[in-house]
């Protein structure tokens, strides 16, 4: 990569992250901007260690040719995380410290949820970071926030309509839809033209409308039951979880029950990640179906006029923002939707700016949430189709501690010090735990890339449990499969991991497979991917069945599917390990983030909003008054 490439002095055993993340100093990130051919006009300083790359550099770059093309992925994970993150960050610096490569790592933007619940920051670790960690893991440049913002005005939009069509007549809520000016003439705003086209109505005047079209175009008639949209925060708060709202004595005993999700959850945050451009962005914010109205016609952010406004909240968060890793190899932070509850992957735009900005023979190396039954599969099946892009190589990250898991081994519990069993070495244990492994390869093999298998090693991993996985890995059909140390040695421990996705990438010849067309039934998508899972059925509850029948009446049946499951397990059971086969997998209930463009059904019972351990993160977490730097973020 060239003058940013700073050499890292590692020491063993390995600090805290913090401490690690503390030790460098981050370079001016003009200074990776220039390495990346990025001019000034084509981003935003926010401050001296992050800029916001905007989507003009894409404009400029459009008719150069992308590098390669590559996902990091993993088996089914313990609580504890398997390092993904850690090995997405490893790899580009090995890529670009050391092989000399042009490589942009893009990432999500972490929740705060689990930043102060249990899981903690989401930086990477040890000596494969993106620094500096404390602003990378807290707000960053507020694009949740500003998703929060939006998400909770459109909620406000919501119920504020149903009470005031409570209270009005037909011609009195048209009449205040679209007041008089100064001189006495309505008019519509510009919003309003995409409801009368979606009513069929061609008039231009207010005044030209008849009272049944009056009445058509300014009762939404929203039932309260049907509202699917819930107010976010980015906060774990389980009290919020079902909330009653509407007490107030001017509310006039409007109350109904609802509840928050986490920030992530908001289907704007998957709108962010899969848009392509503003004028995209735009659409998709405007489609987004909030609930139904009595006759059973979606009623959407445009109907209720919100969708312009929702843009203007979101029109600098479409920017991903130019981070760096500790060994001074550029980052592009955008987007973070949860892998089990939305589709887990970091933004398009991210990646479409990246791909251009590194070149042919350059690397764009992303990361999908939690197992690859889960990220992988929704990057592949959703992401890649709206983005169009094909990847050379996915990365399937494993360690010795999951595999011993899979095996048949312990429970595993975040907070709680390993068995016995993980700490030496078993090696029959990781042998019967390749089954989860040798699924995962197979599942992504399908899609015609040439698959990598990446083992994080530990240092109580022995010799024959690392050699047990390689062979497993390669009768699997894996590419190659490779021992990794980054975590302890940062981009140096990824060489052979770099080498190998270099080749990987250089001999793939077949164009992306997906797992499904997009014109079979929304229960033949469902059926596609629950097969995938090991399922010999799928069982449907009668409010899934109920569901899936309005979303097919309402047209929807084109869009892709997102299942959310959990990423404990391929079946809906998280305690049932390896790689289970012939269950059915019960579908709970489907809805839709038609904004977003994807159906999703729901696998058992998911939380969209998580809750606080008894011992949460932040307990360590604080500030050193004298120097002004964030202590104990993990």
């Amino acid at each position: 990569m060239g003058k940013t490439v700073r050499k890292l002095q590692v020491v063993s055993p390995v600090p805290a992250d913090i401490d690690i993340a503390n030790s460098v100093e981050p370079l001016h990130i003009s200074e990776i901007a220039q390495e990346l051919n990025l001019s000034s006009q084509h981003y935003d300083l926010y401050g001296k260690y992050k800029a916001k790359v905007l989507l003009s550099a894409l404009d400029e770059l459009r008719g150069s040719q992308d590098g390669y093309y590559v996902v990091v992925g993993g088996i089914t994970p313990t609580p504890l995380g398997e390092g993904k993150s850690t090995t997405t960050v490893g790899l580009c610096q090995a890529l670009g410290a050391f092989l000399d490569k042009k490589v942009v790592t893009c990432l999500r933007q972490p929740s705060q949820g689990p930043t102060f619940g249990i899981k903690g920051g989401a930086a990477g670790g040890g000596y494969s970071q993106v620094i500096p960690m404390d602003e990378f893991n807290l707000h960053l440049t507020g694009d949740i926030h500003a998703i929060t913002a939006a998400n909770n005005l459109l909620a406000a939009a919501i119920d504020t309509r149903i009470f005031h069509e409570s209270t009005q007549t037909d011609k009195g809520l048209f009449n205040r839809l679209c007041p008089p000016d100064k001189e006495g003439k309505r008019s519509f705003s510009d919003i309003m033209f995409r409801r009368l086209k979606k009513l069929g109505i061609s008039k231009t005047r207010p005044e030209e409308l008849t009272s049944q079209e009056i009445k058509k175009f300014a009762r939404l008639d929203i039932d309260p039951s049907s509202i699917t949209w819930r107010r976010v925060m980015d906060i774990n708060d389980r009290f919020l979880r079902k909330i009653t709202i509407g007490q107030g004595p001017e509310e006039k005993g409007m109350v109904r029950e609802t509840g928050f999700d986490i920030s992530v959850a908001s289907e704007i945050m998957a709108v962010l990640a899969l848009t392509t451009s503003l004028t995209d962005m735009r659409e998709r914010l405007g489609k987004m179906v909030v609930g139904n109205s009595k006759a059973g016609d979606p009623v959407t952010a445009d109907d209720l006029g919100v969708g312009g406004a929702l843009t203007v909240l979101m029109k600098d968060a479409i920017n991903p923002t130019l981070m760096q890793t500790l060994e001074g190899t550029p980052v592009l932070v955008h987007a973070g939707p949860f892998a089990n509850i939305a589709h887990g992957n970091s933004s398009i735009v991210a990646d479409r700016i990246a791909l251009k900005l590194v070149g042919p023979g350059g690397f764009v190396v992303t990361e999908a949430g939690f197992g690859a039954d889960i990220g992988t599969e929704k990057f592949m099946n959703i992401k890649c189709r709206y983005s169009g892009l094909t990847p050379q190589c996915a990365v399937i990250v494993a360690t010795i501690r999951a595999l011993k898991m899979h095996g048949g081994g312990p429970e595993v519990v975040a907070g709680k010090p390993l068995d016995h069993a993980y700490l030496t070495e078993n090696v029959a244990l990781v042998e019967a735990g390749c089954v989860n492994l040798a699924r995962h390869i197979t599942n992504t093999k399908a899609y015609g890339v040439n698959v990598v298998v990446a083992v994080n090693k530990f240092a109580t991993d022995s010799e024959a449990e690392l050699n047990t996985v390689r062979g497993a890995a390669l009768s699997a059909g894996a590419f190659d499969a490779v021992i990794c140390t980054h975590h302890a040695h940062g981009g140096k421990g990824a060489v052979d991991l770099g080498v190998a996705v270099q080749r990987a990438c250089e001999n793939v010849a077949q164009p992306l497979k997906f797992l499904y067309p997009l014109e079979i039934s929304i229960k033949e998508k469902i059926e596609a991917i629950a097969k995938s899972y090991g399922a010999s059925g799928v069982e449907y509850s009668e409010e899934a069945e109920k569901q899936i029948e309005m979303y097919s009446k309402q047209g929807f049946t084109s869009l892709p599917i997102c299942m959310a499951k959990t990423q404990y397990s391929f079946s809906h059971n998280a305690s049932a390990k390896g790689a289970p086969s012939g269950f059915v997998l019960p579908i709970r209930d489907v809805r839709a983030s038609i904004g977003a463009g994807f159906i999703y059904p729901l696998v058992g019972t998911m939380s969209t909003m998580p809750g606080l351990a008894t011992r949460p993160c932040f307990y360590d977490i604080d500030l050193d008054t004298t120097t002004g730097r964030v202590i104990g973020l993990s």
